[in-house]
């Protein structure tokens, strides 16, 4: 069992991180606001604490806080101008800025490294301590889920016109939908950065925003177990099939394609369905049989 542990345990450390993201992605589709922006704010999260660390001493604790810190004020500024945008729209908007990021990291020497990147970054984060964050992001999301601010993210994803006219803030709950992704993603942009010895540029580009968006679309967006399932699924898909691994982005976007064509509400969501209407199913057949033997 040990010995399978440490064969996997990159793959698990990668299932760890990408959960978490996937659940910064979800929090953002659930309140109906269609952003992939998260790559760009990953990256800010994770050159913000390496820099800080490498450049200003500063401990990894307390730089991966202000890269959660950072990634939330920043998402509070994009969802102004991304307030007056909808569906299609917001993604180019949301897209433009993740490549302006990539940019920024690319020619700010300097402060990035360029397109090589930041090397040399202490690897303070275990296994463990992903498992613990994942944890208590899974705790933060279903706490939300449960408050009135879940909801009213679902009152608005479902129809935001009747959502408005009940008298729910639309531009206020997607900001905090915003704020809430923007500080998970900038966490975890950080823990990703003290994993690995180092980032570069390339890391958070647009394989990044197709691998995040998949996962969730994959999974589901109605239950925080959706992204984690699509997560693991399409992380596992290249293991099981090695040949596969090279055309990653490429299996990704055929599986997306299937899915919302057959799967439109995502893999684990349909699944929970269907065990739900067989249950309906079989008490409704209960009940008339009760009802047939006491006619009897």
């Amino acid at each position: 069992m040990l010995q399978l542990f440490i064969a996997y345990q990159p793959l698990i450390d990668l299932f760890l991180l990408h959960s978490g993201l996937a659940l910064a992605q979800y929090l953002v589709l659930r309140a109906g606001v269609f952003s992939i922006a998260n790559a760009g704010l990953t990256a800010i999260g994770a050159y913000l604490a390496a820099g800080l660390t490498l450049k200003a001493g500063w401990p990894p604790a307390l730089t991966m806080v202000l890269g959660a810190v950072a990634g939330m004020l920043i998402s509070m500024l994009l969802s102004l101008p991304l307030a007056r945008l909808r569906g299609v729209y917001q993604a180019i908007a949301t897209l433009a800025f993740v490549q302006v990021v990539l940019s920024l990291n690319v020619y700010s020497e300097s402060l990035t490294g360029g397109a090589m990147g930041m090397n040399g970054i202490p690897k303070v984060v275990s296994t463990w301590t992903l498992l613990i964050a994942l944890a208590g992001t899974l705790y933060i999301v279903w706490a939300i889920n449960q408050t009135r601010l879940g909801r009213a993210f679902d009152a608005i994803r479902q129809d935001e016109t009747v959502a408005a006219s009940l008298g729910t803030s639309v531009r206020y709950y997607q900001t905090v939908a915003f704020a809430l992704s923007g500080a998970i993603a900038g966490f975890y942009g950080g823990l990703e950065a003290f994993h690995s010895y180092s980032i570069e540029p390339s890391r958070f580009g647009f394989e990044f925003v197709v691998a995040i968006l998949s996962y969730v679309v994959l999974g589901g967006r109605r239950s925080i177990w959706g992204p984690v399932v699509g997560t693991a699924v399409l992380l596992a898909l290249p293991e099981l099939a090695r040949p596969l691994a090279d055309y990653r982005t490429l299996v990704y976007g055929l599986i997306m394609v299937l899915v919302m064509g057959y799967l439109p509400r995502g893999v684990y969501d349909t699944f929970v369905e269907y065990l739900y209407r067989r249950r309906i199913a079989r008490m409704d057949r209960a009940e008339m049989a009760s009802r047939n033997g006491g006619a009897s």
